[in-house]
């Protein structure tokens, strides 16, 4: 029993780092604004972009993917077993997705997924990230890009592990499938309006 004590206390701690919603606290130390009652109403980097800018906007996202790259190191060096670090890592994006600390209304996870995946599978992040930054660059929505980063993901881990000498633990696979479906859960309404061509573009409000 004692053994899960440790492990079970880095989830709750990995949930708890997610939940500290760095868009609301930056919004609110430089503008006196609620991020989550301006722009697309997303606490996130997108949004904090849309309302505040570019300065602000990158110290949101290296904050939110510091938080997920945290949970999983601590998880990495104080334990043995990989499903814990895979669990701690997805416990901080549903502490940003859904933050205890502000009534639970957070963002997409984007950014923390990003810090966790930057610990656990780098390399098919990186692949993943370059497909998805050129997807954003050439048709400029960024919800279009954080969807195909999460979906190429765990192609990336298979395809990697069958043409390279890499080799994941089944869980980290079983992981990024979990991440992916965290984030289409996240962006279902982006996906409604990319369908219907209604998504706004880099520079929108939605």
């Amino acid at each position: 029993m004692a053994t899960f004590i440790l492990p079970v206390f880095l989830i709750v701690l990995s949930y708890g780092l997610g939940s500290i919603s760095f868009s609301y606290i930056v919004s609110r130390k430089i503008a006196g604004i609620d991020i989550r009652e301006h722009g697309s109403k997303n606490a996130g980097a997108t949004n904090t972009l849309r309302v505040l800018g570019v300065g602000p906007a990158v110290l949101v996202l290296v904050l939110d993917a510091l938080k997920g790259s945290l949970a999983v190191l601590l998880s990495l060096y104080l334990t043995h077993d990989p499903v814990w670090p895979v669990l701690a890592g997805l416990a901080a994006i549903v502490g940003h997705n859904w933050p205890v600390f502000f009534g639970f209304k957070g963002g997409k996870g984007v950014a923390t997924t990003i810090g966790v995946v930057a610990v656990l599978t780098f390399l098919p992040g990186l692949l993943a990230g370059i497909v998805a930054i050129l997807a954003i660059v050439i048709f400029r929505y960024v919800s279009l890009g954080s969807l195909i980063f999460v979906t190429l993901l765990p192609l990336m881990i298979v395809l990697l592990d069958r043409l390279t000498a890499l080799s994941y633990p089944t869980v980290y696979v079983i992981g990024v499938f979990v991440i992916m479906i965290l984030s289409y859960i996240r962006h279902r309404s982006n996906i409604v309006r990319l369908i219907r061509g209604e998504e706004n573009k880099i520079g929108g409000t939605a």
